[in-house]
Order: structure tokens, then C-alpha cells, then sequence
């Protein structure tokens, strides 16, 4: 499992906590978003499309058992409820909402990111490291993709972009979540590298009626596989 392609949400009113899970998660290669209030964590997901979603319970406002309620209608990700309460009560009602998995406060992060790899390996097999999806087959051990039984010349820039677009096959994807994922997020540039490593790859896939890597007008890119 690559941990730099699954990306993850961090939902928590405190600062100090925020940041901490933020740095730490980065550190271990996660691309990660933050969000301090429920609100802006619906606003984030919408935008982000986490895989997993750590999501403090006691906030103000929305808490995070209406947030959970929310983002499980969305689409599917996974959901590790934070808490500093240890009720029973209140494990059986983020478990009914939806929540994959639930932790106590304090806790080590070490604890966290395998429960993160183990959301990850049950709902999302495809972030493995061999996966076929239509007419393309990615070894991400080998970073190779292959395309109709044929092997792709790729840079690394054109890799990350294509194994992207492939793993999110029929969704449209922004230009803002393709920086994000690809780039990174503390990447200087602007949406014009996406248009630019979006040509190459049509040019190397033979796609000239942009029937395979579709554009969206307004909204960005899909990767239409039969």
C-alpha cells in the first residue's frame, strides 16, 4: 500500500491536536486535508473525496456524530471517530451513523495510522499495489502502467496523473483535486500543469478524440473506461 495516494481528512475544533495529526500524518506520507468545524468538513470532503475521514465527536455546532451522519451519505470513505469520552453510548451511536472505527483520547499516532491502513485495505483493495481497472493495468511496486497489454513511457508527473484518473475512472475530477493529489498541496503553480500533463497523456494513450480522458466543461476531468 502506497500511504502518499490515500488521502485523508482530519476534522477537530482544537488547534493543537489539529496540527499535530497534521504534521504527523504528512510525515507519513498521507496527503492531508484539515477542518475545524463540521461545516467546512462537508465543504472539504465534498471537494477532497478522502478516503478516510478522522472526525473529532465533540465540537461546537455540528458535531461529529452529525457530520458522520452527513458525510456517509456523500460517498464512501472511511470514518474514525475521535473522542475524549469513553460511553458506550456513545460508540453504539457513531457505529449506527455509520463510524468504521472509534478511538479514545489520548492516543498515539502510530495507533491511528494502522487503523487508517485498515480502513483503507477493506474499503479501498484498489490503492494495493497491483490493480486493473478496463484496459489498464498499474504495479505500483514497479510504478508501471500498462495500457491495452502495452507498457506506458511515463515521467513520474504523467504516472501519478494517470493512476489518479484511472482510480477515480468515471468521476469527474477538479483541476484544484488533481493539483492536490498529484502536485501536492504546498505545490506553487497554477491549474495550467493540469491542462499541459493532460495533453501528454492523450498523446501517449492515442486518445485524439478525448473519448478516453474526457473534459468536463466548468468542472474539470474524467477517465471514461468501458
Amino acid at each position: 500500500m502506497q500511504p502518499g495516494h490515500i488521502r485523508v481528512l482530519i476534522v477537530d475544533d482544537e488547534p493543537n491536536i489539529l496540527k499535530f495529526l497534521e504534521l504527523g500524518l504528512q510525515n507519513g506520507g498521507f496527503l492531508v486535508r484539515t477542518a475545524s468545524d463540521g461545516l467546512d468538513a462537508v465543504i472539504q470532503a465534498r471537494e477532497f473525496l478522502p478516503h478516510v475521514v478522522v472526525l473529532d465527536v465533540m465540537m461546537p455546532g455540528m458535531d461529529g456524530f452529525e457530520v458522520c451522519n452527513l458525510l456517509k451519505k456523500m460517498h464512501k470513505m472511511g470514518i474514525i471517530m475521535l473522542t475524549a469520552r469513553e460511553e458506550v453510548d456513545d460508540r453504539v451511536k457513531a457505529l449506527n451513523l455509520g463510524a468504521d472505527d472509534y478511538m479514545i483520547k489520548p492516543f498515539s499516532l502510530k495507533e491511528l495510522t494502522a487503523r487508517i491502513h485498515a480502513r483503507v485495505r477493506n474499503m479501498y483493495p484498489e490503492l494495493l499495489d497491483e490493480v486493473i481497472r478496463g484496459p489498464f493495468r498499474i504495479d505500483d511496486s514497479r510504478r508501471e502502467i500498462w495500457y491495452q497489454e502495452a507498457l506506458l513511457e511515463l515521467s513520474r508527473t504523467e504516472y501519478e496523473l494517470l493512476k489518479f484518473l484511472v482510480l477515480n475512472h468515471d468521476r469527474v475530477m477538479s483541476k484544484s483535486s488533481i493539483l492536490d493529489a498529484v502536485w501536492g498541496l504546498h505545490f506553487v503553480g497554477d491549474e495550467n500543469n493540469v491542462e499541459v500533463y493532460i495533453r501528454y497523456l492523450r498523446e501517449k494513450l492515442e486518445d485524439r478524440s478525448h473519448q478516453l480522458i474526457r473534459t468536463v466543461r466548468g468542472s474539470g476531468y474524467r477517465m471514461n473506461i468501458q
